[in-house]
């Protein structure tokens, strides 16, 4: 009886290798019968791009009595010039036309642009509509050439890791057909580059954050009214997402902390020999869907 209770330990030490040996084997023949899953490439995101909807604030900011718009905000008359049928249509395929003319030109001219048309193009990318109408943006144009200087010395350091490194092959080699890379001589020649910050908070006058609903995307429809009014005013740009730059950019702009980049647009004239790829545009029925 002593020996059976002395070796009790010894065979239950043995029952459980035995046990996981067999987990072990059963598991490797179950994994010999799956095909291995393949490793994707996915495309590295920059913090600043990444959506910033989703910003909450700290609980004792939270609690505190709403301080926004005004509760009670006069409503007025809304009154608008209706066009016939025949001159909605005119007027749809004429801006049709002037749009399917945008290209994004990476050969611009050193050629001085009024100073009035900028402004006059930002003014109108701030008509944008934006979430509880807190207009989260902040359009920063450098026509100054050391600050623009500076800005390509960092883009193009970061950009050439980024082509090198971050980006993948997928990416990379998606590139080479539109012969682009990491140099980016824009942002010398340019007269203008405009920065577009997102604000992923605001500030209320007593120093406590405020929300700014869906600043993505209220953001991401300036942009898009931005390119619109540069195409209608005769100027060309090529869209820059400058990845890993937003936090150097944002330093050397002098821009707050609640402001993240996310668009560099360089604004000019395209220089007399500028080329662009030869690229067509999806037909509308691949793109729209009537139910």
């Amino acid at each position: 009886m002593a020996l059976f209770s002395s070796l009790t330990p010894v065979f239950i030490a043995i029952i459980c290798v035995l046990i996981g040996v067999i987990l072990k084997k059963t598991r490797g023949e179950k994994g010999k019968g799956e095909p291995k899953s393949r490793l994707v490439s996915r495309p590295w995101v920059d913090e600043d791009l990444k959506d910033g909807t989703d910003h909450h604030l700290e609980e004792e900011e939270a609690d505190e009595e709403w301080q926004g718009l005004d509760e009670n905000v006069a409503h007025v008359p809304f009154s608008v010039e209706r066009y016939s049928e025949a001159e909605m249509i005119k007027r749809s395929q004429t801006f049709y036309e002037l749009l399917n003319k945008r290209r994004s030109v990476r050969f611009l001219s050193d050629e001085p642009v009024p100073r009035e048309v900028i402004d006059n193009v930002i003014r109108t990318a701030g008509t944008s509509p934006s979430g509880a109408h807190t207009e989260p943006w902040t359009f920063v144009v450098v026509q100054d050439p050391y600050l623009k200087h500076k800005i390509r010395e960092i883009v193009e350091e970061e950009e050439e890791i980024n082509y090198k490194k971050r980006m993948g092959d997928r990416w990379v080699n998606d590139l080479k057909r539109l012969r682009t890379n990491w140099i980016k001589e824009y942002l010398d020649t340019a007269p203008y580059l405009i920065l577009i910050f997102k604000q992923v908070y605001g500030r209320l006058p007593n120093g406590k954050k405020r929300t700014h609903y869906y600043n993505e995307i209220s953001v991401s429809i300036a942009c898009g009214i931005l390119l619109a009014a540069l195409q209608n005013a005769g100027l060309y740009t090529v869209t820059s997402t400058p990845l890993n730059c937003g936090p150097q950019l944002r330093v050397l702009l002098q821009r707050p902390a609640n402001e993240k980049l996310l668009l560099l647009l360089p604004v000019g004239y395209p220089k007399e020999d500028a080329t662009v790829p030869a690229l067509t545009r999806k037909p509308l029925e691949s793109i729209m869907v009537v139910m």
